[in-house]
């Protein structure tokens, strides 16, 4: 199936650490006044290699590769950075597994009666089955598998929930439109620079299925789990098929060129225009879902390549772009979920990802 792959974008990310201001050399002062971080070395590692990537803390001025830290930092802050011990961090303290609260907090709607499952024409089997007519069939998108444990879907959505209120995120699974950002009728998939492909009306309506399945409490089949290197990360709680529909990656939508100073690590390209000032980006910090936990791979290493098992597509749906994470690859359950932050900006910094 053709793709039109997606990637987060990190723009003007700082590479060198910042250093305390000194203050003004005397007359007829003739010492260095870097002298006195020539020396640094990281806390963590002792060694004073990759200086560009040596983060001093604001308060204590120790410093940190950013890939000694835990979990790994991806690029040097924008603003003030306290290390670990200066910035009094708060343990995660897990969502409680109770029905009620999670209900609230996904807004479950109630279920409604079950429908009955359509009867198959069988003349059309018949006629589909006696065709001699060979041609290569497109293949089409899956819904994702719920749980059939009501309690396991419980501890899935548990799992996400804790991951939100640690990083200040509201759950929400579709893109939302906030007053001073970019309003919804900027988001016209007829402005994409190179085109877009257009989902299927086939797999519009298995997209749809997801999105109800998530509205009645049926969730993917994932648990977000916290990884000392890598901090909040995805797994596959059981077997998910190749070309399953995983989630798709929602947040607030703002213009790019607003956001070209963000300090945050997880916007995601939405509309790439022709003309700059109309290009979307996905800012998932205030409303969110689980697909800002989905790890990316490392493209420095095969290692890192094999890891990926989902991939990352912006489709027009009705006229209006979306970004789907689909997976590329039959996927097991336990293991964790991946895809390439980098599908063609190559803009986002994996060097020292796992």
């Amino acid at each position: 199936m053709a793709s039109s792959p997606a990637a987060p974008m990190f723009l003007r990310r700082r590479t060198q650490a910042p250093r305390p201001a000194a203050p003004a050399p005397l007359p007829g002062d003739s010492s260095d006044d870097d002298g006195e971080y020539d020396d640094l070395c990281c806390e963590e590692c002792g060694s004073g290699d990759s200086p560009a990537e040596l983060l001093l803390c604001d308060k204590c001025d120790r410093g940190y590769h950013l890939f000694c830290l835990r979990p790994i930092l991806v690029s040097v802050p924008k603003g003030s950075w306290f290390c670990p011990s200066c910035s009094n961090q708060k343990k995660v303290k897990s969502f409680p597994l109770v029905q009620t609260k999670i209900v609230d907090f996904f807004r479950i709607q109630k279920p409604s009666k079950p429908r009955k499952k359509p009867v198959e024409d069988s003349t059309k089997k018949r006629k589909r089955a006696g065709s001699l007519v060979m041609s290569k069939k497109r293949r089409k998108l899956l819904p994702f598998n719920p749980s059939e444990d009501p309690d396991r879907r419980l501890e899935q959505m548990r799992s996400l929930a804790t991951a939100l209120l640690a990083s200040g995120t509201r759950f929400s699974d579709d893109l939302t439109y906030r007053r001073g950002m970019a309003p919804r009728s900027a988001n016209r998939a007829s402005l994409e620079k190179a085109g877009m492909q257009v989902l299927s009306k086939e797999d519009t309506q298995t997209l749809n299925l997801c999105k109800r399945m998530m509205d009645r409490g049926e969730c993917p089949p994932l648990m977000v789990v916290l990884d000392p290197l890598e901090g909040f990360t995805v797994e596959a709680d059981r077997f998910i098929k190749d070309l399953t529909i995983v989630t798709e990656y929602v947040g607030d939508v703002d213009y790019l060129e607003k956001r070209e100073d963000d300090d945050g690590d997880s916007m995601m390209t939405l509309l790439s225009a022709a003309d700059p000032a109309k290009s979307l980006v996905v800012c998932p910090y205030k409303h969110g879902n689980v697909a800002r936990f989905i790890n990316g791979i490392n493209n420095h290493t095969p290692e890192g390549k094999r890891k990926q098992n989902l991939k990352c597509v912006r489709y027009d749906v009705d006229g209006e772009c979306r970004v789907l994470l689909i997976a590329n690859r039959d996927i097991p359950k336990g293991e964790r979920l991946y895809y390439d932050y980098n599908g063609y900006e190559h803009e986002y910094p994996t060097e020292h990802f796992v």
